[in-house]
C-alpha cells in the first residue's frame, strides 16, 4: 500500500511539473528548433506519464490493506522520467536565459541605432542653414572659369615667342618647360639661325635635367647646324662638359681639341672654360 502511494505520487509530480514546463514553454512562444524540440519531447514524456498514471490507478488494493504488485519496471521508468524531466527544466531555463539576453541586446542596439538616427537629424537641420550660404560662393565662381579660353590664345604659337619663354624657363631653372618649348620651337622654325638657336636651347635644357648622353648628342648636333657660326664653340664647350659629366674624358678631349682647331680665336669666356675642361679631363 504504501508502494503504491510512492509511485502514484512520484506519477503526479511529475505530470503536474510536465504542465508547468509545457505552460512556461508555450507562455515563452519559443520558436527556434531547440524550443520546438523540447516542448515535442516534454508532450511525449506526458503522454508516457498519463499512460503510467492509468496503469498504476488500475492496480486493485486487498482488503486486507495489502497492495497488490506494481507492474515491473514501473519504477525505474519512473526514476528515468524524472530524470529526463530534470535535464528538460534545465535546458529550458538556460534557453530563457539565453532569450532574455538576446531580448537585451536587440533593444540596446535598437537604443543605440535611434540615438544616432536622432544625432545624424540634428545635425543634418542645424548644418541645412549654414551649408546652403557655402555652395552660394562656388554658383557665383562659376561664371568666372570660361575667360580662362582666351588664355589659350595667348599660348605662344610661333618659334621666336617660344624661344623667349623657353629661355625665360631656363633662366628659372624651368627645364622640362625649356625643353618643351625649344622642341616645339625646333618644328616650327623656318630660318637656319632660329633652328639653331632651338636647338641649343634645347641641348642647355637637357643638361640641366642631368640628361648628358642626349644633352651631348643635341649639342653637336647644333654645331652640326651652322659649324662657323658664333654658337659653334659654344656647342663645342657643351658637348665637352656633358662627356665630363658621364666620365668620358677621351671624347671631352677630343671635342675641346676640336674646338681650339677650328675657333683659334674664340672669345675670352669660351677659352676660360676650355682651360678649366682640360684641366678636369686630364687633356694632353
Amino acid at each position: 500500500m504504501r508502494g503504491a502511494r510512492v509511485s502514484r505520487f512520484f506519477i503526479l509530480s511529475t505530470v503536474s511539473l510536465l504542465s508547468v514546463l509545457g505552460a512556461s514553454a508555450a507562455q515563452a512562444q519559443v520558436t527556434s528548433r531547440e524550443g520546438i524540440a523540447l516542448q515535442n519531447q516534454i508532450q511525449q514524456l506526458s503522454e508516457q506519464l498519463q499512460q503510467v498514471q492509468s496503469s498504476a490507478q488500475s492496480v486493485p488494493v486487498s482488503s486486507g490493506g495489502a497492495a497488490s504488485s506494481v507492474p515491473a519496471g514501473s519504477g525505474d521508468l519512473v526514476s528515468q522520467l524524472l530524470q529526463r524531466v530534470s535535464t528538460l527544466e534545465n535546458e529550458n531555463r538556460e534557453m530563457r536565459g539565453e532569450l532574455d539576453q538576446l531580448t537585451n541586446q536587440v533593444q540596446t542596439q535598437n537604443a543605440t541605432l535611434t540615438k544616432q538616427i536622432g544625432d545624424m537629424q540634428f545635425a543634418a537641420q542645424n548644418g541645412g542653414g549654414g551649408s546652403a550660404p557655402a555652395a552660394a560662393p562656388a554658383a557665383s565662381d562659376a561664371p568666372a572659369s570660361p575667360p580662362a579660353a582666351p588664355a589659350a590664345a595667348d599660348k605662344p604659337v610661333t618659334a621666336l615667342e617660344l624661344l623667349k619663354t623657353g629661355q625665360a624657363a631656363l633662366k628659372s631653372r624651368d627645364y622640362a618647360t625649356a625643353q618643351s618649348d625649344a622642341s616645339q620651337a625646333l618644328k616650327l622654325a623656318k630660318t637656319p639661325n632660329g633652328k639653331l638657336e632651338s636647338q641649343f636651347l634645347l641641348a642647355q635644357s637637357l643638361a640641366g635635367q642631368k640628361q648628358y648622353r642626349d644633352s651631348a648628342v643635341a649639342y653637336f648636333d647644333a654645331y652640326n647646324r651652322a659649324p662657323k657660326s658664333p654658337r659653334a664653340p659654344e656647342a663645342l664647350l657643351g658637348v665637352s662638359a656633358s662627356m665630363l659629366a658621364l666620365g668620358d674624358k677621351n671624347s671631352a678631349c677630343q671635342a675641346l681639341q676640336k674646338l681650339d682647331a677650328e675657333f683659334p680665336s674664340a672669345t675670352p669666356r669660351v677659352k676660360a672654360a676650355v682651360t678649366t675642361f682640360k684641366g678636369r679631363a686630364s687633356c694632353h
